[in-house]
């Protein structure tokens, strides 16, 4: 039984099939944003339903409908799912043991304003996690953090993802720029320098955005040399990884270097007015009504060490699994003569399966007559999960809790992830039943007739992309090519339209539903994603419109930036 991909399978017109493909994308925003409908109902119905138009109107027998969706939300579980219940699980060891107010005491004690923290964790911190882990740690981990400082779950989850816009096509050691290389031929570096040469206008503007949202623009203002210096170092130091070094550094050094620049310039630079949320206001002035004092206490360098040392160790691990010969090693790919890396390569090759689908496994035959690959990737060793999970057992010795205890936390972690999982899940098959079926081909072919608009047009094919499989590197694999034989058909230039895909990728970050569902689960809002679903969107389209106006003038009027 096989299964034959056709962009027109509607009425034999592409438009009509994109309409129609654009059923299940559209349900979902109505779900969420006008319905809102929990994030589970929500992913399971859209689920249901793309489905449903797979069968019905794109031919696609049952079996192997069923069987894409399956492959998703395994994909789903592992390794997406695994670094949320990880990461929740770490942040919780911190809490359990009361090592986390010693973390919030410490962060206080260099600003105590929360627009200074949104950018030292959200926009900084956050940068770290997004290049040395991906997927999920960045969101999770980061808005973890603000939570137990005292924000507000829903604004803390929201502008933790509208953080992580700047650093998304550098994730993971630049994977999304390194793994469009294969399909385009066209060579990462060339790509990593035009990104690098549209990210950077967005990085600086990025943290200013993100205080304007939080404060307005008045108080915005009155940190504006704070801003400034964490946007700039982080936009010029992005510029030069990615245009001299390559797409593998630009997220990590440029995180280092606006953490650090922030941190020292907070000591010799404050306010005039802290900046607090209207409820801690409140508090604060009744406390003073009743004479009451509050104190941040006082602890030892020591003691503080030891409460940061499960994130540095975290830190450590993510850091570890991102190097690539050492990732290579881990998943049983090693083929060197390190005596090292070859032990951790045995390892690495039990702990790895690569089975393929059954009945399913080049059974769909995509636009271009070619067999399309269906196998499980389960890389136990290497998942980005299993380095947080290793942290959090060295931090079981360091922050001297009992198995028993470690244990229970652990398994109440995922018991309040439930929910959660299950909309990870039923989102990545919605996404893997897209691809699958042609329904992601036929949007992007749609918008690929836009003629001489197609550089305008061309980040959005990456938001499309992002927005439906959760990832940048899934969007460059998706549209990058298509991307590639647009531009020169238009008089584009191709590596121009192909780190649009990308830059206009991390737009749509924020709103995809992996994305959503693994904020919501960090910060204990399961049930709750419609609510950030609608707090983002709007930030998401107007993003997207900037990247779009920077690729069609980089196109036209400043060609000249073009590589």
């Amino acid at each position: 039984m096989f299964f034959h991909q056709n962009v027109t399978t509607v009425g034999q017109s592409l438009v009509l099939t994109a309409l129609v493909s654009f059923i299940p994308i559209f349900y979902f925003f109505w779900a969420l944003a006008i319905k809102r409908m929990k994030g589970y109902m929500a992913g399971l119905t859209t689920l249901l339903i793309a489905l449903i138009i797979s069968v019905i109107a794109f031919k696609m027998p049952v079996p192997i409908a069923f069987l894409s969706a399956f492959q998703g939300a395994v994909y789903g579980m592992l390794p997406i799912g695994w670094i949320i219940v990880t990461s929740v699980f770490l942040y919780k060891l911190t809490v359990k043991t009361g090592q986390f107010n010693i973390i919030r005491s410490s962060v206080v004690s260099i600003t105590e304003d929360r627009r200074l923290q949104t950018l030292l964790i959200a926009f900084s911190f956050g940068a770290f996690l997004e290049g040395a882990a991906g997927f999920g740690a960045p969101v999770a981990i980061s808005a973890a953090l603000l939570v137990g400082l005292g924000f507000n779950p829903l604004y803390a989850a929201g502008l933790c993802l509208i953080a992580n816009t700047a650093p998304v096509a550098f994730g993971a050691i630049g994977i999304p720029i390194i793994a469009v290389e294969g399909p385009t031929g066209i060579p990462a570096m060339e790509i990593s320098k035009m990104v690098g040469r549209q990210l950077p206008f967005l990085s600086v503007f990025i943290p200013f955005f993100l205080i304007f949202i939080m404060a307005g623009l008045k108080k915005t203002f009155e940190i504006w040399p704070a801003i400034f210096l964490s946007g700039i170092s982080f936009a010029i130091t992005q510029y030069i990884t990615s245009n001299f070094l390559g797409p593998e550094l630009p997220d990590i050094l440029s995180a280092l270097v606006s953490l650090v620049a922030l941190t020292i310039f907070l000591k010799y630079w404050k306010p005039k007015a802290i900046f607090r949320f209207s409820s801690e206001e409140e508090f604060a002035a009744t406390a003073a009504t009743n004479n009451d004092v509050i104190k941040e206490q006082r602890y030892t360098k020591g003691q503080i060490a030891k409460a940061w040392s499960p994130f540095v160790v975290l830190t450590g691990f993510i850091s570890i699994w991102g190097i690539p010969t050492i990732k290579l090693a881990l998943t049983g790919h090693y083929t060197g003569t390190n005596s090292i890396l070859k032990g951790i390569n045995e390892l690495g090759s039990l702990l790895t399966f690569m089975p393929e689908v059954p009945f399913l496994h080049n059974k769909i035959i995509n636009e271009a007559g070619s067999p399309v690959a269906a196998i499980f990737k389960l890389e136990i060793l290497g998942a980005a999960g299993t380095a947080i999970l290793l942290a959090a057992i060295l931090s079981k010795f360091i922050v001297k809790i009992s198995w028993n205890q470690w244990l229970q936390t652990l398994g109440e972690t995922f018991i309040e992830l439930a929910y959660p999982l299950i909309t990870i899940g039923s989102v990545v098959g919605y996404a893997y039943i897209a691809n699958a079926s042609g329904m992601s081909t036929a949007l992007g072919m749609l918008l690929a007739k836009t003629g001489a608009l197609f550089p305008f047009f061309s980040p959005f094919l990456g938001w499309l992309g992002v927005l439906i499989t959760g990832s940048d590197t899934s969007a460059n694999l998706l549209f990058g090519n298509l991307q590639k034989i647009t531009a020169t058909s238009v008089g584009m230039n191709p590596v121009l339209a192909i780190a649009a895909n990308s830059s206009g990728g991390v737009t749509g970050k924020m709103i995809s539903p992996q994305s959503i569902a693994v904020a919501c689960a960090a910060v204990g809002l399961a049930g709750k994603e419609s609510e950030l679903f609608r707090f983002t969107i709007k930030h998401s389209l107007f993003l997207l419109l900037l990247i779009a106006i920077i690729t069609f003038l980089q196109s036209n009027i400043l060609s000249w930036m073009v590589p």
